[in-house]
């Protein structure tokens, strides 16, 4: 592997603002810094500012391939967009050697209103190819890309697979130093990911990669070395196995903490939690939840409802008990019991909540538990009952015993 640093990223750091009109404020006001010569890197944090970049550093050399993880939003694009100076850093010192080529948006870098014959030449004219040196890069690209027949017509009209097919051949036939890539190979049918993944083998050899993805068994299979994001700043930096296992345990953390956390419109209630729910369960069957509450006062005359949604959102089902339950103070635990689930087989979200009798809610459960249903005979609507079998007291108000009746 080469010494020859390609690559080279020091306390990097990017703010945002989160309102439209301030950030146009604070736009122009850096802009009138920058023209008297005023210094704004050591500018704090502004009224509704927030950095989605916080200082990064590394170094990547020819032959190495980067692999950038991170959940939405944890600043994987804005550090790409800094690496190919589509933005400038506001801290922190960014050194690129070589000619550039980067896949960081659907379609960026390329005219609307041009041909793919029109674009290609423009492309390489950027990247500061001679005329002489694109023709004969033309056909390799035009085969690659597999879009012959369209190389004439505007890109506008061009779907999504043919823009990402034709900006993967010119970034890469171009033979680049350095190689940028942002999830855009997901656009492409199966057969043309095994076809990139083969010529990404090929030019990480002379050339300097960074690839985004959140297919992580592609970034352990390509890359050499994962760089883990989160709320902008580094969580992790070494070997891809490590580093895949930091993605994931970021994720576990993160869906540990919707489990136990809620929402709660009414302060005596402290705690809402879903203590135990099936992940799977036979169409027809029971269906058996186990709720913890922690209450500072004696709360009468609420409601449960639970809420089933099919994977596009839709809701599948929806059963809310009309006869009303106490929650005594102190923690107590209650077994939810749905006497039948008449539902097709498939995935579901489950959403569970509280209401007072005027049927305001006082809380929600702040995850959607998933469920998967599987092969059984669904039953009708009017099969199902909503019962709660035991209210448990842990601490204090010894609770309350209760059938409650209800269809979906």
């Amino acid at each position: 592997m080469s010494n020859d640093v390609l690559i080279r990223v020091e306390g990097v750091s990017k703010k945002f603002c989160r309102r439209l009109k301030r950030s146009l404020w604070y736009g122009m006001q850096d802009t009138i810094g920058d023209m008297l010569g005023l210094d704004n890197s050591a500018q704090d944090l502004r009224r509704e500012e927030f950095w989605a970049v916080d200082d990064v550093s590394f170094e990547l050399r020819r032959g190495e391939c980067l692999g950038l993880i991170g959940r939405n939003g944890a600043g994987k694009t804005t550090l790409l967009k800094m690496l190919n100076g589509l933005i400038k850093p506001d801290r922190g010192r960014i050194e690129m050697r070589g000619r550039i080529g980067a896949l960081i948006a659907l379609g960026a870098g390329f005219n609307s209103i041009l041909t793919g014959r029109e674009n290609i030449y423009v492309n390489g004219s950027v990247l500061g190819l001679s005329k002489k040196e694109i023709d004969a890069k033309y056909d390799e690209i035009i085969n690659f890309a597999e879009i012959g027949e369209f190389i004439d017509a505007p890109v506008q009209s061009y779907s999504s697979g043919m823009q990402v097919r034709l900006a993967f051949a010119i970034a890469t036939a171009l033979e680049p130093d350095v190689l940028l890539l942002d999830e855009v190979l997901a656009v492409g049918d199966a057969a043309f990911r095994i076809k990139c993944y083969r010529r990404i083998s090929q030019v990480r050899k002379k050339a300097a990669l960074i690839f985004v993805s959140h297919d992580t068994a592609q970034v352990a299979r390509m890359c050499d070395r994962t760089l883990v994001l989160t709320h902008g700043y580094v969580h992790f930096d070494g070997r891809p196995s490590s580093g895949i296992e930091a993605y994931h345990s970021l994720n576990d953390d993160d869906r540990a903490r919707a489990d136990r956390s809620f929402v709660s419109y009414f302060p005596p209630l402290t705690s809402f939690e879903v203590e135990s729910i099936p992940s799977e369960i036979t169409c027809g069957a029971p269906f058996t939840v186990v709720l913890m509450f922690d209450s500072q006062a004696h709360l009468t005359n609420v409601v449960l409802r639970i809420a089933i949604y099919n994977m596009a959102g839709d809701v599948a089902a929806d059963c809310v008990a009309e006869n009303r339950m106490g929650i005594g103070p102190g923690k107590t635990r209650s077994r939810i019991e749905l006497s039948s689930l008449p539902l097709k087989a498939g995935r579901y979200h489950v959403s569970l909540s509280i209401a007072d009798a005027a049927g305001e809610f006082l809380a929600f459960s702040n995850k959607g538990h998933e469920i998967r249903v599987t092969g059984g005979h669904p039953g009708t609507v009017a099969d199902c009952q909503l019962t709660i079998r035991s209210w448990a007291t842990i601490e204090g108000h010894r609770g309350c015993k209760e059938n409650l009746q209800n269809y979906i």
